[in-house]
């Protein structure tokens, strides 16, 4: 069963270790991710954003059991388990599924894990165009028209990331 956990950004490998010593290391761990690069004076620098932020994805078998939550509530770095997790179970997997369908080989998710709609401003997460604000007018299958104020653009689906204005 999957449980969803808001946890501590620095003392995540605390928590990891700690939930593996409670439930005998047959513990799975989630946390897509994204890779931005960024250009700063001619040298490509890779950042690494989690795509839940500071949420985290786990699963055991045990999770369904109160005792067992309950046994894990104190461990260091964890905030709290969100509750309801038991009965969004069918969502958790879709949502792991497609993660796992759009990543790459080292891991991370591909752009085209993300849904562009029309007629929506979405604004560049990395590229050339970064910080700009993108209006979407059409997209393919590959790519995205849009204009960026007056003029228009054309940009691969698979290369770029967008966050919603």
């Amino acid at each position: 069963m999957w449980a969803i956990l808001k946890f501590d950004k620095k003392s995540l490998s605390l928590l990891k270790n700690d939930i593996c010593k409670k439930l005998d290391k047959k513990v799975e761990f989630y946390n897509p991710k994204i890779q931005l690069k960024k250009n700063l004076k001619k040298k490509f620098l890779n950042n690494e954003i989690s795509l839940l932020n500071d949420y985290l994805l786990c699963f055991h078998k045990d999770f369904s059991k109160k005792s067992v939550l309950t046994s894990l509530k104190y461990c260091r770095g964890l905030k709290y388990f969100l509750t309801d997790f038991i009965n969004s179970q069918n969502e958790i997997e879709k949502f792991i599924s497609k993660c796992k369908q759009n990543e790459n080989s080292s891991g991370f998710i591909n752009p085209s894990f993300f849904e562009q709609k029309k007629n929506e401003k979405y604004e560049f997460m990395s590229g050339p165009f970064k910080n700009f604000v993108l209006n979407i007018f059409k997209e393919n299958e590959s790519a995205i028209f849009g204009m960026i104020d007056d003029y228009k653009i054309t940009v691969s689906k698979n290369n770029y990331f967008f966050k919603t204005v």
